[in-house]
């Protein structure tokens, strides 16, 4: 059966009741279908589908199985109808207030759940949030421990010595020939240095400028030590006439000074005066390890002790201590303003360390 059939009843487009023979069904379809056929309408758009629903209730009044169906349906509309019409006032009120209730209690449900999904929506926001927060606190607090760490490393790195240089030993000469006419090979400007220590001689490089056949006019050198304690003497008594170095330019081969000697000098086993000082009495000898920041090491003529502001040996460091340079008021070559400086670092460090500790054990309760 077709929707129109369900939307339309076909007795009611014939014109014709329930107990109607066939042969009425047909006159009542000749009558009407004469009144709605579109060639004598054609000016109205709806007599087609007017025909058309005409035909589709004649075929099927007209078709006794299909009529059958058709008239239980019908029989079963008009019995709830005469059911419904049977109804006093009071059960019609009760069954208005039912359905009332129904429909109300579907819409309370439905806000119910409406309410619930947007719980929900809250809830899952403040977990984003919450997560974001907890991610960005453990970054937070990642970059700190990063921070502290390097920190302590950098702290750690202030006493430990720096690797050395390929040219940490090597000087640079300058002169000119004018004043100094006798430097002109590599054995004569080793023999000048010798009294600082001892040199390569084979390593010299000697380069006279300009070149032959002209004239030379100035004079450049790289002169390696064999410790850079020689080298760092050396540089110290450029220009001095003290030492026979008048007139001349005594640098670092490098241009700069080597990390090694700074490190030195931060630690309190060098001075930061890099002047000259006339030499002593020879017969006085002077340790080394008697260096105190800011002055210059004194000089020894003495044949048997070199001449060298450079610590004979380095600050031992010993690493057994969980990586604690040893303060220790007995180390050589510190003053007292040195050894307060260490010690406020070494308890910064700890502090640090136990700062870091516990953070650790707060994290993993």
């Amino acid at each position: 059966m077709s929707t129109a059939e369900d939307e339309t009843n076909p007795y009611e487009l014939l014109g014709v009741g329930l107990e109607a023979t066939d042969a009425e069904i047909r006159t009542a379809y000749r009558q009407r279908s004469l009144k709605v056929h579109p060639d004598r309408n054609p000016n109205n758009s709806d007599a087609a589908r007017k025909f058309h629903e005409l035909n589709q209730a004649y075929e099927l009044l007209l078709d006794p199985l299909r009529r059958m169906a058709l008239d239980a349906k019908q029989r079963l509309k008009d019995a709830r109808k005469a059911r419904y019409a049977q109804f006093d006032a009071k059960r019609k009120t009760m069954v208005d207030d039912l359905e009332e209730r129904e429909h109300a209690f579907k819409k309370a449900r439905l806000e119910k759940e409406e309410k619930q999904k947007q719980v929900w929506r809250d809830n899952e926001k403040i977990m984003d949030e919450g997560r974001r927060l907890r991610e960005e606190r453990e970054k937070e607090l990642q970059r700190r421990e990063e921070e502290a760490l390097r920190q302590v490393r950098e702290s750690h790195m202030e006493f430990e010595p720096p690797a050395t240089g390929t040219l940490d030993t090597t000087v640079k000469l300058k002169w000119t020939l004018s004043s100094r006419p006798t430097l002109t090979s590599s054995e004569q400007l080793g023999a000048l240095l010798a009294s600082f220590g001892a040199v390569e001689s084979s390593d010299i490089v000697l380069s006279l400028k300009p070149a032959p056949p002209k004239k030379a006019k100035r004079g450049t050198a790289l002169i390696p030590f064999k410790q850079i304690g020689d080298a760092f003497a050396a540089v110290c008594s450029t220009g001095s006439a003290a030492r026979g170095l008048q007139d001349i330019d005594v640098s670092w081969a490098e241009g700069k000074e080597p990390e090694l000697i700074s490190w030195l000098k931060k630690i309190g086993k060098l001075g930061g005066d890099t002047t000259f000082k006339s030499p002593p009495d020879p017969s006085a000898t002077t340790s080394v390890h008697s260096i105190s920041p800011g002055t210059a090491a004194p000089i020894s003529s003495s044949p048997s002790s070199p001449f060298s502001s450079f610590p004979s040996t380095f600050p031992i460091i010993d690493d057994g201590g969980a990586g604690k340079p040893p303060v220790s008021s007995t180390i050589k070559g510190l003053d007292y303003e040195s050894l307060t400086l260490m010690r406020l670092r070494q308890a910064e460090r700890e502090r640090l360390e136990r700062e870091i500790r516990e953070q650790e054990a707060t994290e993993e309760q």
